[in-house]
Order: C-alpha cells, then structure tokens, then sequence
C-alpha cells in the first residue's frame, strides 16, 4: 500500500470522483493503492481546497453511515465551442458539465474565422459577467471543430465546405486565447462529440463506441477501452471517402468515384432534389428557384411529407446504412452514435440507417451493438469540448 501520493493520485481520485458522481471513502479505497490515512488526507485536503464537497451521508452496512464526496461543481467553469458548417455553438459550463448559457451563430458567407472568433470572444465575456464568474474562475476553452486539424499546434487546416472565405490554416485556439487570456484545446468534432456521449453514458460500462456525424459531410470518431482511437492523421471525415459504389459519382467533382459523402451529405441530397425538380418531378418545391432548395427547404418539404423529399432521405438513409455496416465489421463497436443534421432531420433516417446497418453487420444478431441518436444530441460537440479541458486539468 502506498502511504503517500504520488503526484498524478490526487487527479485520479478527483476524475473518479467526477465520472461516479457520489462517492464514499471505502469505494475509492477499493480502487486506489492508497492507506486509510493517506486517502483520508487526501480527501480532507482537497475538501478544504473547495474541489469536492460532502454531499451526503451513504447506507449504512451496519456500521456508521459513510460520508459521501462529489466534486464541487462552482470550484471553476468551462467554456466549450462547437465550429462547424452550418452553425457554431459556445456553451458555458460548470464542473458537472451542467449548461449555465450557450449561443448560437449560423455559418454564413459572413462567418470568417475574425467574425467567429470576435463573436465568440464578446458573447463569453458577457456569459461571465451574466454570472459573476471572473475570467480566473474559468479553467480554459474545449473547441471541436471541423477537420483536417493539426490539434497539437491549435490550427485549423484545410476544411471544405464553409460558407466563408479564409477558413485556411486557422490558428483558432491563439485566436481565442488572445481575445480571451484563458488557455485553449482544439480537436476534431467528431472526437469531442464521442467524449461527450460517452461521459453522459458513464453509468454504463460502454468500452468500443462509435460516432458518426451526417451533414456537410461525413465524420467519425471512434474509442477503444474508452479511448479515442487516432490514427497517423487527423482526418475525421476520410469516412466519407469510403467507396460504396465502384465507379459511382463524385461529391461537386472531388473526392473519390462512388464515395459515401457523394450519397450522403447535405449538398448530396440538395443537388439530386434540384435534379429530380429540373427533370419535371412534382413536390412543393416545384417551381422554387435553384438556389432556395437548399437544406432547411428540403426539412420543411419532408415535415409535410413531400413524396420526393420522401424519397431522397431515404435514399440518403440506405446509404447511411451501408457505410455504417463497413464500419461495424471493421470496428465492432458496442454503442454506435448517430448525429448531425441529417439525422436528426427526421425519425425515418436513424430507423432506416439502423435497419440497413444490422442487415448488414457480420454475425448478427449475436452481435448486435446498439444503436442510438445519444443523449446530448446536438449538444455533443461542444459539452464533449468542455470536457477534454477539463480532463487535462492538473488539480494541483
């Protein structure tokens, strides 16, 4: 047993602490090398440091009832910053990842990475004096962005598909650490968002999970022993250059022949529904001039149960479908995440998508992963972004 701390056990505990909520003295003593005197100092000094608080008294066994601990959720706060396509999302959180604010901005040809970042910067300042919160309380900011990213360095690469110009070798996180003086994370979306879902599902021992973004394009994440998985390269949308048709159309002349993102994306779905509508197919949109038949006109067309909208989803969802099935046989995942846009368009695309995927994964149903829209849903990315600050904390 050991009779002292180490430095990295007083941030174990805490962690554990946060992930079960509530805690007694003896469950943390079943899971840390620790002696009773040692937790017990441990757990007094940081206590008295206002990181946890006693928030209770637990079930008796017999003996004295148990004090139980949980993280003080007012010790300090977090920003997490969603950057995507179509919109951006900053949320402000306390320790318990609970929502204190949050804004929205939609990504239009306005949008460049100074309006963003202005935005961003203006709007948190006004979150803090709106709570009386000091920038010294706050412990930094999470972003989830869309990639290619290099996230060690804080830039943003690459990205296709922005309304705006000059989202290009972005600096995003000196950016905001300048507007703000407060330290700044970046990784992809797609990551934040698995961070995110998996933190909201810790009652459950989900090990292998999934994420899989449909909207501007296709994106994943994917975690391992409750690990993100990363590879040589962060490119979380390669997914959607995954082949599903040999030979098959390219996404505006890029990308691979017959890739997935040439049947499932936003612009995807917009240009067959212009096509459809050019050759003469009857829908609401009849008559609607190119460029109004964009994405929120295909949700409003399928909310009136258009017959060609209809159709084009579920096409959209077929192929979803197909693309998770490669995935699951390659990854075996046990909860699989479906978000973005797309999905949540409308129920019959994460029906249809599962339906396909099962049908399609190798060895069901003995195998058989569950499949769901999550519990922070468009919430994710951001919450997700929050939480990887606050996973980096060094308590001391």
């Amino acid at each position: 047993m050991l009779t002292h701390s180490n430095p990295f056990i007083k941030k174990q505990i805490y962690d554990r602490i946060s992930f079960l909520g509530t805690v007694s003295k003896a469950d943390l003593m079943s899971e840390f090398p620790l002696t009773s005197s040692s937790m017990t100092r441990l757990l007094e000094e940081m206590t008295s440091r206002g990181l946890i608080v006693i928030s209770g008294l637990g079930s008796s066994t017999g003996g004295r009832k148990p004090i139980l601990f949980q993280t003080n959720p007012k010790h300090r706060f977090v920003f997490g910053l969603e950057i995507s396509r179509i919109y951006s999302v900053l949320g402000l959180y306390d320790l318990h990842l609970n929502p204190l604010s949050q804004a929205r901005w939609k990504m239009d040809d306005r949008m460049t990475p100074d309006v963003l970042a202005d935005s961003v910067a203006n709007t948190a300042k006004a979150f803090l004096t709106e709570h009386g919160i000091t920038s010294a309380d706050i412990l930094g900011i999470g972003i989830g962005a869309v990639g290619p990213l290099d996230h060690r360095n804080g830039i943003i690469l690459e990205p296709e598909w922005f309304p705006a110009p000059s989202w290009r070798h972005v600096p995003i996180c000196t950016m905001l650490e300048e507007r703000l003086g407060i330290p700044a994370m970046l990784d992809n979306g797609a990551n934040t968002a698995l961070i995110g879902e998996h933190w909201a599902l810790r009652s459950e021992t989900v090990r292998h999970a999934l994420y899989v973004h449909a909207g501007v394009n296709i994106r994943s994440a994917a975690m391992s022993e409750g690990r993100i998985l990363r590879g040589a390269a962060d490119t979380e949308g390669a997914i959607g250059q995954m082949i599903i048709q040999m030979d098959g159309p390219r996404l505006r002349n890029k990308g691979n022949s017959g890739a997935l993102e040439a049947f499932v994306s936003v612009p995807a779905l917009e240009e067959r529904v212009r096509s459809e509508l050019i050759a003469g197919r009857l829908s609401v949109l009849s008559g609607e001039a190119p460029e109004r038949v964009n994405f929120a006109a295909l949700v409003d067309a399928l909310s009136q149960n258009d017959p060609l909208v209809m159709e084009q989803f579920t096409e959209t969802a077929v192929c979803l479908g197909t693309g998770l099935a490669n995935l699951i046989n390659a990854l075996h995942p046990e909860y699989v995440v479906l978000g973005g846009p797309l999905v949540s368009a409308h129920p019959l695309v994460f029906d249809i998508a599962v339906e396909i995927a099962k049908k399609n994964a190798y060895h069901y149903p003995e195998y058989n992963p569950l499949f769901t829209q999550g519990q922070l849903t468009d919430t994710a990315v951001a919450t997700g972004a929050a939480l990887m600050v606050l996973q980096h904390w060094p308590i001391d």
